[in-house]
């Protein structure tokens, strides 16, 4: 998958995001109601109002590369906040493109590597 750096830095667009939007209206949109630069190489995640379809935009060396992931049957667990990004880490993305509570996971994790001491 695409998610083999580690200092990648993942901005979550929080609320809904019209999908017919492509690559040039969704880096305007990182720019300029983000507040953040496109350009920069970090991934900017955007969601549909029925939580069925993901887009990823990020650049990549030379050109801007664009993600897409629909559902067909369930509904991404998108998170809720009066901000407008939330910035996440790399497994938190992994665990939404799964389908997973990014917070409840974290949760269930450490959880686990508790009882395990």
């Amino acid at each position: 998958m695409f998610l083999d750096s580690s200092n990648i830095q993942v901005y979550v667009a929080l609320g809904n995001t019209d999908m017919r939007k492509a690559i040039n209206s969704l880096s305007i949109l990182v720019q300029e109601h983000l507040e953040l630069d496109p350009l920069s190489g970090s991934f900017f995640v955007f969601s549909n109002r029925r939580r069925t379809m993901v887009k990823i935009l990020y650049w990549d060396r030379n050109g801007f590369c664009l993600w897409q992931k629909r559902l067909e049957k369930h509904r991404f667990k998108w998170p809720e906040s009066r901000h407008e990004v939330m910035q996440i880490d790399q497994r938190q993305l992994r665990w939404l493109l799964e389908g997973l509570e990014i917070f409840q996971a974290r949760a269930h994790d450490n959880v686990r590597y508790s009882t395990m001491i």
